[in-house]
């Protein structure tokens, strides 16, 4: 589109001048994206003045500010460069001559002029919105066509919402008509239908009549399959604002929408789809699974191609809408280990954060970050140290430098403990538990009564899921580390039963794996000789428990009070393990140190061991063979109370 400034040559200058007063640098010069102020050495070169206090927008319509003599502010003097040189131009708008010979003087902070750094003169921005000017202007834009029309009323209209004008001063009223009257023809482009409808939402609120008319424009469009990819981004964003669930006829577009950009998403840019995602989480539309799996799809296609801040977007978005895609995970194993070194710290956090959400143990990202974070844990925040400890801890894997990367942690947290939140340093202190790294010197600290009090700030109950970390923390202490004899968390603080809907500390056993085990269990006992979801005295649940007397014989429930020995029989389903792998989840690695320390002999059954036992008479041996060893060591061992 042409600049709207090369329309007459007494706008030039006001235009350049007014662009870099309004906070977007975009004010009233009209061009394309490619033509708009983008050099930086221009705009810090450029004197700008601030714009004035406006209480009233209808004081710019009447009369124009004039500078009373001998008040004129002066003009810093700013060499002239190829970067920000600009061409003089006559013009008829108010401006004021200075001297050149005088010396540079403090710029009024509430003067509304612009200032032409190369001419050394005032140009009044105010001027800029009289009623007779902007009549002016509207009709040279009906010259142009549609599109470059829509464009240059938007640009108008967002200058007049950056400048502070109200939707009722006159100026306002006149570029809404214009724009009423240019929707009616039900030709503007719908990128441009996009920026009218943001702008004209800015200005009036949702009930704009503008902001009806777009809409209206949009749908047809789309029922028409007229939707570019681009286009497509642009719509999505502008529903995030004005998506009304209850409109059956917005909802039937929406669903068309998703249809079309399904048949073009292979033609969408990285940043499109960053955008599409991030629009489709504020929209929470039920119906758009499908789109989000060919989005993630051509995410793991063009994964390369995305900014750090865009990779931030598609994996806080698809954490959001509780989707995994293997292939982009294969996407940022290949991509990711070589860029995490000079990336944004944010995103190491982020990747290690849906890492976690999505239970995937990737070896080459997480050596990849520990490597990092021995290198420049520094300069990372407290919040971004913690969720790479955690994810790290929780998903159960210890890295090759992890001496390392333990010392470096146990620098930051020496040198910023008091600067890191109560609730992120538990986090950190409890996810090196399950690598069997216990911060002894940090428990002093924890379980001191000033720490705990901390946490009940404002008179508030401590956090159940607190409670627990703080409850293993302590168990850690106590059954791992004998050699620790700091304070210890008080009793009435400690959680009685670790089981809960979040499933923080223990997975619940899965329906179908007992069914599948307890047939054959029962044959191979000779009975029920087990009990099932048997809550233990630190709060841990035991899926089945088996009780032996003091010559290895498996007693029957009746005879309980006889018990020598607790077996634990642990069904692992796929969610105790880390997604696609035999690794169990730190938690579970936790809980079941702990019940091996109160005296149970635990033995695992994982589910992809006993799904291949193909018969019946299989899965009983499988089970002889699993639990016959931990019967001979209690005839060996003594029970530990």
């Amino acid at each position: 589109m042409k600049s709207i400034i090369c329309l007459s040559a007494s706008w030039r200058t006001v235009c350049q001048q007014a662009s870099v007063c309004f906070p977007l640098y975009r004010g009233l010069s009209l061009c394309n994206s490619s033509e708009r102020l983008k050099d930086p050495e221009f705009l810090c070169k450029t004197v700008i003045a601030q714009q004035p206090c406006v209480t009233d927008a209808r004081c710019f319509q009447r009369e124009r500010t004039r500078i009373p003599a001998g008040c004129a502010p002066k003009l810093y003097p700013v060499p002239a460069s190829s970067a920000n040189k600009m061409t003089s131009y006559h013009t008829d708008v108010n401006m004021v001559q200075l001297p050149t010979d005088r010396g540079a003087q403090q710029l009024s902070p509430y003067t509304p002029y612009a200032i032409n750094a190369q001419q050394g003169t005032l140009v009044n921005i105010q001027s800029l919105f009289e009623e007779e000017v902007i009549i002016d202007l509207c009709s040279k834009l009906a010259e142009f066509s549609c599109n470059d029309r829509a464009e240059g009323l938007a640009t108008l209209l967002e200058a007049c919402v950056e400048f502070g004008l109200e939707a009722h001063s006159p100026p306002v009223l006149i570029l809404v008509k214009e724009c009423l009257e240019l929707l009616s023809n039900r030709d503007v482009g719908v990128a441009q239908l996009c920026h009218l409808g943001m702008v004209a939402c800015a200005l009036e609120g949702r009930g704009s009549r503008v902001v009806t008319e777009v809409l209206n424009s949009i749908i047809c469009a789309v029922e028409e399959d007229m939707v570019s990819p681009s286009e497509a981004a642009a719509v999505y964003s502008l529903l995030t604002a004005f998506y009304e669930p209850s409109c059956q006829r917005q909802t039937l577009m929406l669903s068309a929408l998703h249809r079309q950009t399904q048949r073009q998403v292979h033609r969408l840019r990285a940043s499109q789809v960053s955008e599409i995602l991030q629009s489709l989480v504020k929209l929470k539309h039920k119906q758009a699974i499908s789109l989000v799996l060919r989005l993630t799809h051509r995410a793991s296609r063009i994964f390369k191609d995305f900014s750090d801040g865009e990779i931030i977007k598609v994996l806080s978005a698809l954490m959001i809408l509780k989707q995994h895609d293997d292939e982009l995970l294969a996407a940022m194993e290949k991509h990711l280990p070589g860029r995490l070194g000079k990336c944004d710290p944010e995103l190491i956090s982020t990747v290690m954060d849906y890492c976690l959400h999505t239970r995937c143990r990737s070896e080459l990202i997480f050596e990849a970050v520990a490597e990092n974070f021995v290198c420049s844990a520094e300069t990372h925040t407290d919040m971004q140290i913690t969720k790479q400890v955690v994810a790290i801890g929780r998903l159960n894997y210890l890295p090759q430098c992890s001496n390392q990367m333990f010392e470096k942690l146990e620098k930051v947290l020496s040198a910023r403990f008091s600067n890191f939140k109560p609730r992120s340093l538990i986090d950190v202190l409890h996810a090196c538990i399950h690598l069997e790294r216990f911060p002894l010197n940090y428990m002093v600290r924890i379980f001191s009564p000033y720490f705990l009090q901390k946490l009940q700030a404002n008179s508030e109950p401590v956090d159940k899921t607190v409670l627990g970390q703080l409850t293993q923390l302590h168990l850690s202490a106590s059954l791992e580390c004998t050699c620790y004899l700091g304070p210890k968390l008080p009793f009435f603080l400690h959680m009685k039963k670790f089981s809960s809907p979040d499933q923080a500390f223990e997975s619940p056993m899965e329906t179908l794996l007992y069914r599948q085990v307890t047939g054959p269990l029962v044959q191979l006992l000779g009975g029920k000789f087990f009990s099932t979801r048997v809550f233990t005295s630190i709060g841990y649940t035991v899926d089945l428990e088996i009780s032996v007397d003091e010559n290895g014989f498996i007693l029957p429930q009746s005879q309980w009070e006889h018990t020598y020995k607790r077996i634990a029989l642990c069904l692992d389903g796929p969610s105790r393990f880390c997604r696609h792998t035999q690794h169990l989840l730190g938690k579970e690695a936790t809980k079941r140190r702990h019940l091996q320390r109160i005296g149970y002999e635990v033995v695992e059954i994982p589910y992809f061991e006993f799904e291949k036992q193909e018969t019946q008479e299989q899965q009983v041996k499988y089970l002889h063979d699993k639990i016959l060893p931990a019967i001979s060591k209690c005839r060996l061992n003594p029970p530990t109370d």
